[in-house]
């Protein structure tokens, strides 16, 4: 038999067609080998899983399915083929899944979800991923691999009940009224953590405490089953707990209290009559356990009226106490201002003599009772009329007679009487008169703006600005705005060139004669030629006139804004049932509502706050009025007012602190210099408070404990810094105090100097005061008769509230001799001079600095080391000449055979006058005490070479003899007569 090779022609027919029967199989069989269909599997599924468990039941079975699987045939004859068709897994997609599928039976398709960890229920209760089968391919390799769709499966999250009830509150409080019985006294309430609604929910509450005349629903209301009685028992403890609907009882039972009061009166419960606010601690809750008592009565709407009063506290409440102009710069006004009524000083000298509120825990207020005036300074404003301007000053004043009575008036000094501008007050209405300087035409003009005020004559200050922009005029009280309800006109004034005189309480009236030409002036006074008129009576603050740009709206309320006052943060559940209004300085507040326990909430959260560092102690009065109505809109029950009082304590008030080099000395040279002598190089201002604190104890009842004092440094702002001269003024001819303006703008502050000194003023940080007073310095270019100058500084804050210790700085001037002067005695000394001794000085409480990095160099001390080489150079020198002299008194005994006595040449010496007598002289009593110190302590001795032992002896005879009457300028000889050689 021949077969020819693959399925190819045999010579055999039965053999031929055995072949074919294969090759029709061996066909078939690679055809089945191609895997050409995708896995099929469900869309959606859904599963449940409780937690702490990880086996998830899915809605349908997760089961993959493959057309490209083999089809069964009968027992006697079945088909096995490779891999193609089956599945092998399941891919989950998604992030932080915490879920896997396994899979169980690869030819089936049939696959489970497990979790990979423990689930918590009540961190998620449900998740949701994708999934997607994928089959084993072709071939061994599995290539040409074939995946299904995505399919979505849900997961729910069954709870377990793991959490025990928690009752919102440790401890419930209520009160009721003895002989009534209650629908609801209180209610209670606790809370499940599980997240199922089943566990998570309270089914019921129970009170533990046995035979007590109350009951709790299944909702946690407690009411009373029997009417209660104030002198049987005036207070009950109940013990209650919770279940939640799996059986859980409450981790903890709470107590429940419930007071017992006498015989109902409306009134308003638990409000406390004295508070205590402690400075520097937010806000304060003036009612946090109140409860409106109402008798049971059925209310409809309750309205209070909650007031604190601070109108003896400063100009109305509590503000800071800067002045006016500092005020101005911190509310963003700080250029142009021009403060009229400024506290007396040196340079502000025109309210001096004015009756002033002196208090520092206060403004600086300045009283006019009607006979008082002043005058203000030429060239303090400069406000041109024809600019935008504002005028704005605190007033308070009562009501008048029906003279008019002048705030500010700018007349003219002589002849005319003429009122360019004024502000007065007349029968309760403020007026402002503004005429306007001649112009080409003599139409008529508003003059005279009117607004009737009740504020102007009710004895209680308010705050008035006036934005003036020809020819509109507007008016702010207390931040409110109010429209003119008069305007006159006039001509313009007259051409002239008299010159005007602005003043405050009164208005200047020259009575030489001639007639007023308006109607701003009362009637003439007799005697004399030049008189006040129109005096004002009540009280002034703050007067200050701004050109240029009008003050906004903004700065008018930062002037105007109290740092204390009532505030309320209201509840979100009750933001909307209670009305809450306030008036514009948040002294009283007003709630309107229909719901009591709303209405309680809000009062609660009504606090009062004191947003000052050091606020002004002191008692400031509360009250509490109510008006409550019933369904027949009227009066039903009368609630009193509640009446108290927040008690302010004292601020520990801050010990500011100066310190630095007190005394030191410069050269005449570095006075003299283009940059002066820094007056303060390392100067520090240290602000601190003084605290007690309670020692700690071993027992409580330690009779030994005592309080300790513990000083604690603050940090707090400056408004002013003074450096006056001690003894005579500046001598602005030879010196001055200078300071780099430009730096001291930098930092916000302004500088004003006179020949008493310099004042910096301003609020701001203490470090920017370091900074500015490092940069003072003092300067005097004749400085042949100025041997010390003595400066003092003082700090404050709060207009003068806190004023820090004086700190005093000496500065002495070193005058040296010239030194080309004496150049050729320094190498010529004379051959007979008595010995100086030079005791030296303690400079201990000096700080002799050089003006080079500001190095410090003892300047007496230095004269002593001068004085000291110099007497050794000479006794160098003198030596030199004895040896010499000797050797030619030798020869000349050789020569002549007898001792001759030597006479000494001295006709090319000179004598070199000590150039530190005068500074020895002036310092003499020092040098003496000091000299009386080292002998006693036996160091007096001097260093002294080998020439000057041989003549020590002699030396301090001769400077005996010296002390006691020789005269430094005469020529001196010498005695050696008992000199060896």
């Amino acid at each position: 038999m021949r077969v020819r090779g693959g399925c190819g022609a045999v010579e055999r027919p039965a053999v031929g067609l055995l072949l074919a029967v294969l090759c029709a199989a061996a066909a078939a069989a690679e055809a089945a080998k191609v895997n050409k269909h995708k896995p099929w599997i469900e869309t959606t599924y859904h599963g449940i899983v409780t937690e702490n468990d990880d086996k998830v039941l899915l809605d349908p079975p997760l089961i993959a399915l493959d057309k490209d699987a083999p089809l069964r045939y009968a027992d006697s004859f079945e088909v096995t083929f490779t891999k193609e068709g089956e599945i092998c897994g399941f891919r989950i997609h998604g992030q932080n899944v915490p879920f896997e599928a396994v899979m169980l039976d690869k030819s089936t398709g049939e696959g489970v979800i497990r979790a990979k960890d423990k689930l918590d229920c009540e961190l998620q209760k449900e998740h949701t991923f994708t999934i997607q089968a994928y089959d084993c391919g072709e071939g061994p390799d599995g290539t040409n691999m074939k995946k299904s769709h995505k399919a979505t499966v849900h997961i729910q999250v069954n709870d377990v009940n793991e959490y025990s009830p928690v009752f919102k509150e440790k401890s419930y409080k209520a009160t009721v009224i003895e002989g009534k019985k209650y629908d609801s006294i209180m209610k209670v309430e606790a809370v499940d953590a599980d997240c199922s609604f089943q566990f998570s929910q309270i089914c019921s509450y129970e009170i533990v405490t046995p035979d007590v005349p109350f009951s709790i629903d299944k909702d946690g209301n407690i009411k009373n089953t029997e009417k209660l009685n104030y002198s049987k028992e005036r207070m009950y403890k109940l013990t209650v707990t919770a279940y939640d609907c799996g059986k859980n009882r409450a981790s903890e039972d709470v107590l429940v209290k419930i007071n017992i009061k006498p015989t109902c009166k409306p009134s308003w419960q638990g409000f406390n009559k004295r508070i205590e606010y402690e400075p520097g601690t937010g806000s304060l809750a003036l009612f946090p356990s109140v409860r409106l008592e109402t008798c049971e009565e059925p209310i409809t709407s309750i309205q209070a009226s909650i007031e604190v009063e601070t109108n003896h506290i400063g100009k109305g409440c509590d503000r800071d106490t800067y002045s006016e102009k500092s005020l101005h710069r911190l509310c963003g006004a700080s250029t142009g201002t021009v403060e009229l009524l400024p506290a007396p000083s040196s340079a502000t000298n025109w309210t001096v003599g004015l009756p002033t509120d002196n208090g520092h825990d206060s403004d600086q207020v300045f009283e006019f009772n009607g006979t008082q005036a002043i005058k203000v300074p030429e060239g303090v404003v400069s406000t041109s009329l024809k600019d935008p301007f504002t005028v704005s000053v605190w007033m308070r004043h009562g009501p008048g007679g029906r003279e008019k009575e002048t705030i500010l008036c700018n007349s003219d000094k002589t002849e005319m009487n003429r009122h360019h501008y004024s502000l007065y007050v007349h029968n309760c209405r403020l007026v402002l008169l503004l005429r306007q300087d001649p112009t080409e035409s003599e139409n008529y003009k508003p003059a005279e703006f009117h607004w009737k005020l009740d504020q102007v004559c009710d004895k209680e200050w308010h705050h008035y600005v006036l934005n003036i922009e020809f020819p509109a005029v507007a008016l702010f009280v207390d931040g409110a705005s109010f429209e003119p309800f008069l305007v006159t006109e006039d001509y313009p004034l007259h051409a002239s060139k008299i010159e005007t005189q602005l003043t405050i309480g009164a208005c200047w009236q020259d009575l030489s004669g001639h007639d007023n030409d308006t109607e701003t002036v009362s009637e003439p006074l007799t005697g004399g030629s030049a008189r006040m008129t129109q005096y004002f009576r009540g009280n002034l603050a703050g007067l200050m006139i701004r050109s240029g740009k009008l003050e906004n709206k903004k700065v008018i309320d930062c002037l105007y804004t109290c740092k204390e006052g009532l505030d309320v943060q209201l509840p979100e559940e009750v933001a909307s049932a209670v009305k809450v209004e306030f008036n514009p300085n948040q002294s009283s507040l007003t709630l309107e509502g229909d719901d009591i326990e709303s209405f309680e909430k809000v009062m609660q959260h009504i606090s009062y706050l004191n947003s000052r560092q050091f606020p002004t102690p002191g008692i400031r009065h509360l009250r509490v009025t109510t008006t409550v109505k019933c369904f027949n809109e009227e009066t039903c029950i009368s609630v009193p007012d509640a009446e108290g009082y927040v008690m302010v304590l004292q601020p520990e008030e801050p010990k500011i602190s100066l310190s630095g080099i007190d005394h030191f000395a410069r050269g005449a040279a570095d006075f003299e210099s283009a940059e002066g002598v820094t007056l303060f190089p390392e100067l520090r201002i240290v602000s601190t408070i003084t605290r007690e604190v309670e020692a700690e104890a071993e027992g409580e009842d330690d009779p030994t404990v005592q309080e300790t004092v513990v000083s604690e440094e603050i940090m707090h702002n400056l408004d002013m810094c003074e450096v006056t001269v001690v003894g005579d003024d500046l001598d602005g001819d030879h010196e001055s105090l200078e300071v780099d303006l430009a730096q001291v703008q930098q930092r916000g502050l302004e500088i004003s100097s006179s020949n008493v000194g310099m004042v910096i003023t301003g609020v701001n940080t203490m470090a920017n005061y370091e900074q500015v007073l490092h940069l003072i310095r003092y300067r005097n270019w004749h400085t042949e008769a100025l041997f010390d100058r003595k400066f003092k500084l003082v700090c404050s804050e709060l207009n003068g509230r806190y004023v820090s210790n004086d700190f005093k700085v000496e500065v002495n001037v070193i005058h040296t001799a010239n030194p080309m002067e004496h150049a050729n005695n320094a190498m010529w000394q004379p051959q007979f001079i008595n010995q100086v001794k030079h005791a030296s000085v303690d400079l201990s409480g000096h700080n002799l600095a050089n003006t080079h990095q500001a190095s410090v160099v003892p300047s007496a001390a230095t004269i002593v080391i001068v004085v000291c080489v110099s007497f050794l150079v000479f006794m160098i020198i003198l030596g030199v000449f004895r040896i010499r002299a000797a050797h030619q008194r030798t020869m000349r005994d050789q020569e002549n055979g007898k001792e001759n006595e030597m006479d000494w040449d001295d006709s090319a010496l000179t004598i070199t006058v000590n150039p530190m007598e005068t500074y020895e002289d002036q310092h003499s009593s020092e040098e003496e005490e000091e000299e009386e110190e080292e002998s006693e302590d036996g160091e007096e001795e001097d260093d002294i070479t080998s020439a000057e032992s041989e003549s020590s002896e002699d030396e301090e005879g001769a400077e005996q003899e010296d002390q006691q009457g020789a005269n430094r300028q005469q020529q001196l000889e010498w005695d050696d007569s008992t000199l060896t050689y």
